[in-house]
């Protein structure tokens, strides 16, 4: 029964550290499907095709190229069970695992049927810097089904949030880089969103 991780991300823009978890993800599981996806339970400041689209080019850029990896856009929905109904369609004998950062460990349990969701996949949690992962917080999750096991890797300190704050260039690749200043995104960074001085 072949293995599959899915890995969908809301993230505004990708980084170094999602680009770490493809490369685990593919030398862990026989596939590996990812895809931009908006989370009913944040605030997108770039639209979906935009970030599909950067994860595209986080793929592209990864060396030597991981043959078991795709982007399936087609698979995102912002509910997770829809998206894993849409992979079922792909792979109706798969094992498949939904891979989530340990910064959605608390809010998992208010997902949309989560117990119907976790019926149909086993669950594989990434740690990210600032989000712990606590022996309660886990309980939590095998109380509404979960089969768990968090991935012995570790991530580099690097976020979203902190690129569209301060657009520190080290925190994403420079594919992605080069597209978000063709596409003028994420203009207003911290230091250029002061008000002008009289």
């Amino acid at each position: 029964m072949p293995s599959i991780a899915l890995f969908g991300t809301s993230a505004d823009p990708p980084t170094a550290g999602h680009q770490a978890i493809l490369i685990w993800l593919a030398e862990h599981f026989d596939q590996v499907a990812v895809w931009a996806s908006d989370n009913p339970f944040k605030q997108h400041q770039t639209p979906l095709d935009h970030r599909a689209m950067m994860l595209h080019l986080l793929i592209e850029e990864i060396y030597p190229p991981r043959q078991n990896l795709r982007l399936m856009q087609q698979l995102s929905s912002p509910r997770s069970l829809m998206t894993v109904e849409r992979a079922r369609q792909y792979w109706p004998a798969a094992d498949l695992t939904l891979t989530i950062g340990s910064d959605l460990v608390t809010q998992l349990p208010r997902w949309y049927q989560v117990e119907e969701l976790l019926q149909q996949v086993k669950l594989l949690i990434v740690p990210r810097p600032g989000y712990a992962i606590t022996a309660p917080d886990l309980a939590s999750l095998r109380q509404v089904g979960a089969t768990l096991t968090v991935a012995d890797l570790e991530v580099p300190a690097v976020s979203s949030t902190a690129y569209r704050s301060a657009g520190d260039p080290e925190i994403v690749t420079p594919p992605i880089e080069a597209y978000i200043h063709r596409e003028h995104l994420y203009e207003c960074h911290a230091e250029s969103c002061q008000p002008q001085q009289a």
